[in-house]
């Protein structure tokens, strides 16, 4: 099967009612994350074979806005603005994953006990 592009990015920019009792992507910078991801896609002449899309909920608001990466299968959670570059470089041009950000057993073990603290 072959994809259109090379590296596809979802960026949860999920935004749930001010009222909720559940962190919102949005609201832990979800479209400052995804806009960086453009422009940097944009200057290192990777249109079309690179794209950075708005996501919905990826069912990780708990852990701060997260980040997918394909085909690699890569889950980033808790990234913020200052993170985009090392995830680009590391990511997207090199083939790498940046360890602190990725999800890991802990990280959905840690998100399955604060639903259930929070229930």
């Amino acid at each position: 099967m072959t994809s259109k592009y090379n590296k596809h990015i979802f960026i949860c920019v999920n935004e749930r009612d001010q009222n909720s009792s559940k962190d919102d992507c949005a609201r832990c910078g979800g479209k400052d994350v995804r806009l960086k991801f453009v422009q940097l896609i944009n200057q290192n002449g990777l249109k079309g074979k690179v794209r950075a899309n708005k996501s919905g909920c990826l069912d990780a608001c708990e852990l701060g806005t997260a980040v997918v990466i394909y085909p690699d299968n890569i889950w980033y959670t808790r990234v913020t603005i200052n993170d985009v570059d090392e995830i680009f470089e590391t990511s997207i041009l090199n083939d790498n994953v940046v360890e602190r950000l990725s999800a890991n057993e802990h990280t959905w073990k840690e998100m399955k006990e604060n639903r259930k603290a929070n229930k």
